[in-house]
């Protein structure tokens, strides 16, 4: 703003007495004091407005003129309401130094002139920041491929005095202008962001407003968030416009950083299903170097599904944020995460450092959740094993109702960590020959009769027990389990069968 642009302000009145020539100046801010020597106040293109108070004799107005100069003052403006006018020696110190002098008009308050300046640089800088955002939205969208949100965060802590921060949902920081002031707590946002019935949102004892980045798009546990120093409800329309211009350009540097489109996210991709479909070690090993995974390290699987609206490449996003350490590879197979994390010499419990990472999203999964299963460390040349055994336990987290739930593999019976080694045509094919006819039967005749079998094992061959907890004659439970028999050809006083038939039922 130029100093010339306060004689078009006629709500203010100024009058020019000195430096005529001089109004193409800019004016940065808007300072009042009444101090003889405010020099150590001032940083340059203020409009200092006085009422003179500091003033006792002539020689003060030497004084503080000096001051302003040397300062880098753009203008004064001045008046003194008790004589009633500018005295002299203050006209002729600014002719000295070249300093701008205006008169204000006995009837115009300072804190009316500041009101109006304040608005129009807020004004012209939201306009100018905004520009400069807008180059930067399509720098990070095309040329500027290593561009980061540092630099915009710092540029609006500069020019607009707001302090930003880019959280992730498990109160991560991704950028920020400066390091989180001490009294503000990262978890204490991320909470806020995934429990406000509204966003933007107001966290009061922080002094902080929260704006998500990609609300209409991104469930609220997949998303970034932003958080600005200050009340949002109490900004010029301004800077709530600006602020979502940032969640447009954190929305595109977060899509830069999302890999499943990039080489590397690929190659997960690809490795994810070979050691699924049980590919040879030749075929494994050389694209696990690819993804930049050492062969010689050990991992662990992670195997992770959703219940609820969460789609799986936001699955995916959530379960890359909450795994410790490195480089973990991540890819999808239908509805299901697998992760392959390297763990170096193994001793950690990463069920436990995951469930950490993921409690903190359990205030936004009302209504769905998360279930995880994690294998025991193996070498790579075990990463099919593993992988079976992390979905194992991943369904037998699923069938709790905690809303994140992880499964380690010491929780698995011994009979799970067997099947997880066994192929998946071996598994479906006995699965089939053994209850096939059974599950046919049923569909029949409504006989029930893999529920039977399955209560009958579970009651370890008590005709009693499993009658009762069907709620049925014990000669019924006979019939059915001797129609089981016929149908299968197996006999359940043989202890062979009945193993035969507990893992069938675990397979399905």
């Amino acid at each position: 703003m130029k100093l010339r642009a306060l004689l078009a302000m006629g709500d203010l009145h100024l009058e020019v007495i000195t430096g005529e020539d001089e109004l193409d100046r800019t004016i940065r801010w808007v300072v009042t004091t009444d101090l003889l020597e405010p020099g150590r106040y001032l940083s340059g293109r203020e409009l200092v407005l006085t009422g003179l108070v500091w003033r006792s004799e002539p020689g003060d107005s030497e004084v503080f003129v000096r001051a302003l100069a040397k300062a880098g003052v753009s203008a004064l403006a001045a008046w003194d309401l008790v004589a009633g006018n500018i005295p002299d020696d203050l006209v002729d110190a600014c002719r000295r130094y070249g300093l701008p002098l205006f008169k204000v008009a006995p009837d115009v308050a300072f804190a009316t002139i500041t009101e109006h300046v304040v608005r129009r640089l807020s004004t012209a800088r939201a306009a100018d920041l905004a520009a400069v955002l807008d180059r930067h939205r399509q720098l990070v969208a095309g040329v500027a491929e290593g561009a980061g949100l540092d630099a915009v965060l710092d540029l609006v802590g500069r020019d607009l005095g707001m302090r930003c921060w880019v959280l992730t949902p498990t109160g991560r920081v991704v950028a920020g202008s400066h390091p989180l002031p001490g009294r503000v707590d990262p978890a204490a946002l991320a909470r806020a962001f995934l429990t406000a019935p509204r966003l933007p949102h107001r966290l009061a004892g922080a002094g902080t407003s929260i704006f998500p980045v990609a609300e209409d798009t991104v469930s609220r546990v997949a998303d970034w968030f932003i958080a600005c120093e200050g009340d949002w409800e109490e900004w010029p329309a301004e800077r709530r416009a600006l602020t979502g211009e940032l969640a447009a350009i954190v929305a595109l540097e977060r899509a830069r950083l999302d890999d499943r489109l990039s080489v590397e996210g690929r190659l997960a991709q690809e490795l994810v299903r070979l050691v699924v479909s049980a590919a040879a070690p030749d075929e494994v090993l050389p694209r696990l170097e690819l993804t930049g995974l050492d062969a010689r390290s050990s991992f662990v699987a992670v195997a992770a599904a959703a219940r609820g609206p969460l789609r799986p490449g936001e699955l995916r996003t959530v379960l890359a944020e909450a795994l410790p350490g490195p480089r973990p590879v991540v890819g999808l197979l239908d509805d299901e995460a697998i992760a392959l994390l390297p763990v170096g010499d193994g001793g950690r419990d990463v069920a436990g450092e995951v469930q950490r990472a993921l409690e903190a999203l359990a205030p936004g999964l009302e209504g769905s959740g998360l279930a995880l299963g994690v294998s025991d460390v193996v070498t790579a040349g075990e990463l099919r094993g593993a992988v079976e055994e992390a979905r194992y336990a991943r369904r037998l987290a699923a069938g709790r109702t905690d809303p994140v739930c992880v499964v380690g593999h010491g929780e698995l019976a011994t009979h799970v960590l067997l099947l997880a080694s066994v192929p998946d045509d071996v598994r479906h094919m006995f699965r089939v020959r053994l209850l096939d006819p059974l599950r046919t039967y049923d569909e029949v005749h409504k006989a029930d009769l893999i529920r039977t079998l399955e209560t009958f094992l579970q009651n370890s061959g008590s005709w009693t027990r499993c009658a009762e907890q069907l709620h049925l004659h014990v000669n019924s439970v006979r019939y059915r389990i001797q129609r089981i028999e016929e149908l299968t050809g197996r006999r359940l006083s043989r202890l062979e069968d009945r193993v035969d038939f507990f893992l069938a039922l675990r397979l399905g």
